[in-house]
């Protein structure tokens, strides 16, 4: 196809790489650089991903065309010129006999591969060792200049550069006075790579060991509705102590800026400092600063802060009002989820086939929903066939860690073959099946990505990065991010390529080379990495496997007073108790506000229309002879609506009645307490994990 298989994957995974960047980032308010930055390093990740399955069928291709080529055709001769009919020699004669090599549908020319190879690899590399490191820096700064910014970045970075730069002296100084090495460019090129792809090796090793196990283990645990309410519980109660530091936080900040405010005045040279600080406050909070008349303040005033205070002032600010709005937008979509969930319980029990939510005016209804995902469609899905999905997924996904857990652990043994992906692919080569090679390559690594990546999507390093959907994520978070996918996927695309066996510095067998490896060099160069490090390191996958499965990281943290959702403990049971009630407490809220709306909706339709219908201009109402007067018909509808209104009020009593002895109770007084007690979750290392 002459190269249009790889257009098309080009343009589709841009565009999936913009589609997640604009889940978890903001477009519009978001720093263009950082932006760009996030969705360059993203887009060359993808890109590795989703064409490495195409080098493979290509060279598989050029494989079979040399060996072809090379390949004698006495074997057939003897087998024609004598008569035998031995079944094991017509067998050999019949493998020897060459055959006419199909070119794949997805063929890339030469030149092509090796040159897009060597674009994608060394951009992804300079951004994640070099550009993204200082544009962290640079986005978390709080001096006002892009002078000042730069400064600042070059700073923080001094001393991570100043380090590798120190071991690569010392290294480059060993092998220049080693008698026995004798480096040209190109080697030290193949070094820096390994010694690269080491690096990103061992934490590969990490989080696919976690996701191995945890992604199967959740779509078999999100099956049941009762473990996924409880978990609903067990995050409110979190969240909801998250929400109040976020809160607090957030005042403290703002205290300090409107001491600032009212010192600095406004012929002072700082005065744009502060300034600047403020158009980073929320919008009430500025409303309520500007309001103070700074010039006629009277008493004393606050010292003049320094330059150097007012950047670090700006620096909490930013981060103190990331805080307080990721908490806003992920706490009413908690509580959705939250109210979902409790609906799919009532609709199991109820005997009516149609699914029923508690607040049906929240809901979009679109022609989605009108026309095919309909109350009773939604009814079978959620009741019926969701728990038989999610459990047949989770053992397609186990059987699919089963089979790279094994593969790991036998990948370089070439005689027998033992790696299951190895064999799957050889025996397409053997029929010339390149759209089952791709597949299977496609599915395969498509699966290792998805273990590594999602681990990276969810991981928390306590309030520095953590990925927040719908557009909440700051710039350092979407940066890190970008950073991990760059050191993640070289490696993972060559563990990719071992498990196949199609990496010869590591399954050591005479075969033509994908052009993604000729671009990272031979690394029997260095034979204790090529024949110790990466044959033996991804083995302690099975040991990850095993913690993860007994969660001895979690009880680790949990031991540690970072607490994580485990179902038999104590502490995480009291959580989840202490979040069926925060539910409840919202839920009712939530009634009382739809029950006043639908009042003052019926005040309007019955005295702003009726009312007004037989009024003139003078405000007196025209009776004519065959008419009622329109007086004595309002009076009926007052006393109707009062009667209604005297009820529902009754109704609101009692419920301010339960809520106030509610919040009064000394139970739920401790429980209050022993929440907010969990402050240091905050500084967490995992959310999930």
């Amino acid at each position: 196809m002459s190269g249009a298989s790889l257009a098309v994957v080009v343009v589709v995974v841009f565009f999936l790489a913009l589609y997640l960047l604009q889940r978890y980032g903001d477009l519009r308010k978001q720093q263009r650089m950082v932006l760009l930055g996030t969705l360059l390093s993203w887009y060359l990740c993808f890109l590795i991903v989703f064409i490495l399955p195409l080098d493979v069928s290509t060279t598989i291709y050029k494989q079979c065309l040399i060996d072809n080529a090379h390949q004698p055709l006495t074997p057939v001769t003897r087998a024609r010129r004598s008569n035998q009919t031995d079944e094991s020699f017509s067998v050999y004669s019949t493998l020897r006999t060459p055959q006419a090599c199909e070119e794949p549908w997805s063929y890339i020319p030469d030149g092509i591969l090796p040159v897009f190879w060597r674009v994608v690899y060394w951009t992804s590399q300079f951004l994640t060792w070099l550009l993204l490191p200082f544009m962290q820096s640079y986005a978390r700064s709080g001096a006002f200049s892009r002078v000042g910014k730069m400064k600042t970045a070059l700073f923080e970075n001094a001393l991570y550069y100043g380090t590798y730069l120190l071991i690569f002296i010392s290294l480059l100084i060993y092998l220049a006075t080693h008698p026995k090495w004798h480096l040209t460019w190109s080697q030290l090129h193949t070094i820096g790579i390994t010694a690269a792809n080491t690096w990103g090796l061992f934490l590969l090793v990490l989080l696919l060991g976690y996701g191995l196990v945890e992604i199967p283990r959740s779509y078999w645990l999100s099956s049941s509705h009762g473990y996924l309410l409880d978990k609903a519980y067990f995050k409110a109660a979190k969240m909801a102590t998250e929400k109040a530091e976020a809160e607090e936080n957030l005042a403290d900040v703002m205290e300090e800026v409107a001491g600032c405010h009212e010192s600095v005045r406004y012929n002072n040279s700082l005065r744009k400092c502060v300034d600047t600080i403020l158009t980073k406050c929320p919008s009430d909070y500025q409303e309520e600063m500007r309001g103070r008349d700074v010039e006629s303040s009277s008493g004393e005033q606050n010292a003049i802060p320094t330059k150097i205070r007012l950047i670090k002032l700006h620096k909490k600010v930013i981060s103190a009002v990331q805080r307080y709005r990721q908490a806003q937008v992920q706490w009413p979509i908690l509580l959705d989820q939250a109210f979902h969930l409790e609906d799919v319980a009532k609709s199991q029990l109820s005997p009516v086939r149609h699914f029923t939510h508690s607040f049906p005016s929240e809901q979009h209804h679109g022609w989605i929903h009108r026309f095919i995902f309909t109350p009773a469609v939604e009814w079978y899905w959620e009741c019926v066939f969701r728990q038989g999905f999610y459990k047949l997924l989770a053992v397609v996904l186990c059987l699919l860690s089963a089979a790279v857990v094994w593969s790991e652990c036998t990948f370089f043994n070439t005689n027998p073959v033992l790696s299951l992906f190895a064999v799957f692919v050889q025996m397409a080569e053997k029929q010339h099946n390149y759209i089952c090679i791709e597949m299977v390559c496609f599915v395969s690594i498509l699966f290792l990505c998805f273990c590594v990546f999602s681990t990276v999507f969810r991981i928390r390093v306590f309030h520095y990065y953590h990925l927040v959907p719908h557009h909440q994520t700051d710039a350092y978070s979407l940066q890190f991010s970008g950073m991990l996918f760059c050191r993640l996927t070289p490696p993972l695309c060559l563990n990719f390529l071992g498990l196949i066996h199609m990496d010869s510095a590591i399954s050591h067998q005479d075969r033509i080379q994908t052009s993604y490896t000729s671009i990272m060099g031979s690394m029997r160069l260095l034979s204790f990495i090529s024949d110790g490090f990466y044959i033996y390191y991804p083995m302690l996958i099975l040991l990850l496997c095993f913690a993860t499965f007994y969660s001895l990281g979690s009880r680790c943290l949990n031991l540690l007073g970072l607490h994580q959702y485990i179902t038999d403990d104590d502490f995480t049971s009291d959580l989840v108790d202490e979040g069926r009630e925060l539910i409840k407490r919202e839920r009712r809220k939530r009634n009382k506000a739809e029950d006043g709306e639908n009042r003052r909706w019926a005040r309007r339709e019955r005295f702003g229309v009726n009312g007004t219908s037989g009024r003139t201009r003078g405000g007196y109402t025209e009776i004519k002879d065959n008419q009622s007067s329109p007086v004595t018909q309002n009076k009926k509808n007052v006393i109707t609506f009062t009667r209604q209104d005297v009820e529902s009020e009754e109704q609101q009593r009692r419920l301010l009645q339960d809520n106030s002895s509610d919040e009064g109770s000394p139970n739920r007084r401790s429980t209050g307490g022993r929440y907010l007690s969990v402050s240091h979750s905050q500084t967490r290392l995992f959310d999930d994990v």
